[in-house]
């Protein structure tokens, strides 16, 4: 039995610098992990069957990316062996948290293990990258600066606040977001060196941000609630906002006004992987 957590992230900002033929969008981000996130057990058989137990029903099994990631390695590799996993899910759907790309990404790394795969960082991160844009950074498990569709990553040492985050009862759709005509799709790329990192919300932006608050009114609502606090921002394209304090109590007080149809955590920023140093130990 092998016991792993799939990290959240947060995308400190989102520029999207342009669009490449096949449609996929070349982007620059920041991507902080989170000391929080879904956790998932693996136990190996012997029969070549995927079998996943979840608190979550609602994403069938053609198209739940930790099955899609078992399955990959298993054929990549041509294992005979197969996996129980058990999810527990607590990153809501669609919240931009990168919940789905993190659970591929600890289930890539946790079955090349289990199964004696010996595949390497880079063939992992290979493979991920047909999982998701945003697999990558959760098998390398680095806060990283991105760029190309996401997997092009350099580690950072970033600073670790505190952050609470809020996600609005809406589950937003990247294709829907990344697909919308009034999507800004030409911003003047930048370099690692002149991203202030403690400026990060004076000097950047979400650039999907407008475009998720006029499909999805609640994301507005929730960012101007937490703008009261502290300046917030959209992560990813999903629908949770986020804002940074220097200490877990402020940001608790935060969370302790929290409206009642708004649902929020408090987690501090990390980075490097909880699952290198649990795989390192196993």
């Amino acid at each position: 039995m092998l016991s792993l957590p799939a990290p959240a992230k947060l995308n400190l900002f989102l520029h999207i610098t342009g669009r490449r033929d096949n449609g996929y969008h070349e982007l620059q981000t920041c991507f902080q992990l989170l000391d929080y996130g879904d956790q998932l057990e693996f136990e190996r058989v012997d029969s070549p069957a995927i079998n996943l137990e979840s608190n979550l029903n609602s994403v069938a099994a053609e198209d739940n990316l930790i099955i899609k990631a078992a399955v990959l390695l298993q054929q990549h590799a041509q294992v005979q062996s197969g996996a129980t996993i058990k999810l527990t899910k607590k990153l809501p759907l669609g919240a931009g948290l990168g919940g789905g790309s993190s659970d591929a990404a600890t289930t890539l790394l946790a079955l090349n293990k289990l199964w004696n795969c010996g595949l390497t960082t880079d063939e992992l991160v290979e493979l991920g990258l047909t999982l998701g844009a945003d697999v990558p950074v959760f098998i390398r498990g680095h806060s990283a600066w991105a760029e190309g569709v996401g997997e092009k990553l350099t580690a950072m040492a970033l600073p670790e606040p505190w952050y609470v985050v809020i996600s609005p009862n809406c589950q937003v759709s990247t294709e829907q977001i990344f697909c919308h005509e009034q999507l800004t799709r030409n911003s003047s790329t930048i370099t690692i060196p002149a991203f202030p990192f403690q400026g990060v919300f004076s000097e950047n932006r979400n650039d999907c941000e407008a475009v998720a608050i006029k499909l999805y009114p609640e994301i507005g609502a929730a960012l101007n609630w937490l703008n009261n606090y502290a300046p917030a921002r959209m992560t990813g394209t999903g629908s949770s906002i986020f804002a940074s304090f220097d200490t877990r109590a402020a940001a608790e007080q935060v969370l302790a006004d929290l409206p009642g149809e708004l649902k929020g955590f408090i987690a501090q920023g990390i980075n490097k992987s909880p699952v290198l140093q649990a795989l390192r130990f196993n």
